[in-house]
C-alpha cells in the first residue's frame, strides 16, 4: 500500500489527474454553497428517506441551501436509465446505435443529454411544488416567469455538473458522474458523524449522570463500529470474484503444434458496483415528483399522500388494512436487486464473451465454444449476481430496518446506501490508479528492452 502510494506520488502525469479531479470537487463545493437568487429556503421541507432527503444526501446539501447544484447528475442518470433500457431491442435506432461502437456511443450520449434537459425541468419544476407545499420553500416571484428562471437556473448547474463530470472522466481519475456523486455523499460524512455524537453522547454529558453518559458511549462506538463494518463487507464484496478456467489454443506454424495457456475469466460477485444503489433511488424518488406535477403547492389528497408514503422507504405505511406495513422499503429492496441483474447483464454480456472467445481461438476448460460457452457464462453470472445483489440491498436497507424499529434516528438512517457509494467509488478510483501505474510500469520496462536490444 504504502509503495503504491510513493509511486502515485513520483507520477507527475497520476498527480496532475488526482489534482485536477480536486479542482473540479472544490468548484462542485463552492456552487453548492450558492443559492439560486429570489428564493428563500427553511429546512422544513426535509425528511430522512423520502425523496428530497435523498437528492439532498446524493448532492452533500446542495438542495437543502437550494443552491446551482440543487438539481444535481440525478436527471442524467434517470435519462440513461431509459435509453438503456430502450436500446434493449425495444427501440431499433437506439439498439442499432448500440451496436456501432464508438460513433454509436456519443449519438447515444446526446440522445441522453437531449433527454436530460427534458426531464431535469420535469424534475426542476417538481422538486419546487414539493418544497413549496412543504413549506420549505418561498419564491419572491410566482409568475410563470419566475419559476421558468429557477427552473433555468436549475437546469444550468445540472448541465454544468455532467460537463464536470466529463471533464473528470477524461482528465481527472474515475467516471465523472460516480465522482459528481462521490464528492457530495462524502462532504455530508462530517456532519453525519457529528450528529451521531452530539445525539449519543454530547446529548449526555450535561446530564450529569454516569449511566446515561456510560450508555451514550457504548452507542456511538457501536454506531461508528457499524460504519467500519459496512465498509469492511462493502470492500469485501466489491473485492470478491467467481473465476472461470480458461485456456487459449495457439497453433505454432512450424511445427503445427499445439499448446494451451491456462488463465481465468473473473466474474465479480457485485459486476454493478454502485449503479444499482444510485439507479433504484432515482426510481424512488419519481413518485414524488410526479405527484407534485398534478397536485401542484395546494393541499395533498388522500391517494397522493398515500402513493408517497409508499415510496417513502422509511415509513410504515398503512394501506386501509389496519396494520402497517414497510412497503417502501420493500419496493427499495427489489429495485435494488433488479437493477444489480439488469446492469451485470449490460456490463457482462455473455454472447458477446463467448462469440470473442470463439473468434479468439480461447474457451472455458472442458467447455465447448460458442452457444454452449454463453449459456455457461449466464448461468454463472446469475447465480453470482443473486449473492451480490443480496449484499448489496442487506447493506443499503439495514440502516433503514434498523430507524423503522426505533434502534437508531432516521436522520442517520442514510449511512448504508451513502457508504456503499463511497466505497464502491474509492475502490473503482483505486483499481483505475492501479490499472495507470501497472500499464506505466509496462511501457518502461519495454522502452528499457528496446534500448539495451538496439
Amino acid at each position: 500500500m504504502l509503495a503504491k502510494l510513493r509511486e502515485l506520488f513520483h507520477d507527475k502525469d497520476v498527480l496532475n489527474r488526482i489534482f485536477f479531479t480536486f479542482a473540479i470537487f472544490l468548484v462542485y463545493r463552492i456552487g453548492s454553497a450558492i443559492t439560486i437568487p429570489g428564493v428563500n429556503v427553511s429546512d422544513s421541507a426535509f425528511a430522512a428517506g423520502d425523496a428530497l432527503g435523498m437528492l439532498n444526501l446524493m448532492g452533500g446539501g446542495a438542495l437543502q441551501s437550494f443552491s446551482l447544484f440543487a438539481l444535481g447528475v440525478s436527471p442524467y442518470i434517470t435519462a440513461q436509465i431509459i435509453v438503456q433500457l430502450l436500446s434493449m431491442d425495444v427501440l431499433p435506432v437506439l439498439t442499432e446505435l448500440s451496436k456501432e461502437g464508438e460513433t454509436g456511443r456519443r449519438k447515444i450520449n446526446m440522445v441522453s443529454r437531449t433527454l436530460t434537459l427534458v426531464l431535469g425541468a420535469v424534475q426542476a419544476y417538481g422538486i419546487i411544488s414539493t418544497m413549496i407545499s412543504s413549506q420549505g420553500l418561498t419564491l419572491n416571484d410566482t409568475s410563470v416567469w419566475g419559476y421558468i428562471r429557477i427552473i433555468v437556473y436549475l437546469l444550468a448547474g445540472s448541465m454544468l455538473l455532467i460537463w464536470m463530470g466529463d471533464q473528470i472522466t477524461a482528465k481527472g481519475i474515475g467516471n465523472g458522474i460516480s465522482m459528481i456523486i462521490f464528492a457530495g455523499i462524502a462532504a455530508g460524512f462530517p456532519q453525519q458523524i457529528g450528529e451521531a455524537f452530539s445525539t449519543y453522547f454530547a446529548s449526555k454529558i450535561n446530564t450529569s449522570n454516569a449511566a446515561l453518559i456510560l450508555e451514550g458511549s457504548a452507542q456511538l462506538v457501536v454506531y461508528l463500529l457499524a460504519f467500519f463494518l459496512i465498509i469492511v463487507f462493502v470492500t469485501f464484496m466489491e473485492k470478491s470474484v467467481r473465476k472461470l478456467p480458461v485456456s487459449h489454443s495457439n497453433t505454432s506454424q512450424t511445427f503445427q503444434s499445439e499448446t494451451q495457456q491456462a488463465s481465468f475469466l473473473p466474474i465479480k460477485i457485485n459486476s454493478a458496483g454502485v449503479i444499482p444503489i444510485i439507479f433504484a433511488s432515482s426510481v424512488m424518488m419519481a413518485p414524488s415528483i410526479i405527484i407534485s406535477l398534478f397536485v401542484g403547492s395546494g393541499t395533498t389528497p388522500g391517494w397522493a399522500q398515500t402513493l408517497e408514503d409508499v415510496f417513502n422507504y422509511q415509513v410504515m405505511t398503512n394501506m386501509g388494512g389496519g396494520v402497517s406495513f414497510p412497503w417502501g422499503l420493500i419496493i427499495y429492496l427489489f429495485l435494488i436487486i433488479a437493477f444489480s441483474y439488469f446492469y451485470s447483464n449490460i456490463q457482462i454480456n455473455p454472447e458477446r464473451i463467448a462469440e470473442n472467445f470463439q473468434n479468439s481461438g480461447t474457451y472455458i476448460t472442458g467447455l465447448r465454444p460458442g452457444s454452449e460457452t454463453s449459456r455457461y457464462i449466464s448461468k454463472v453470472l446469475n447465480r453470482v449476481t443473486f449473492i451480490g445483489s443480496l449484499a448489496l440491498a442487506f447493506v443499503a436497507c439495514l440502516p433503514v430496518v434498523l430507524s423503522l424499529f426505533g434502534v437508531v434516528p432516521q436522520s442517520l438512517a442514510l449511512g448504508g446506501s451513502g457508504l456503499i457509494i463511497v466505497v464502491g467509488v474509492g475502490l473503482e478510483v483505486w483499481n483505475q490508479l492501479d490499472g495507470i501505474l501497472a500499464s506505466k510500469s509496462y511501457s518502461s520496462a519495454r522502452s528499457l528492452q528496446v534500448s539495451q536490444g538496439a
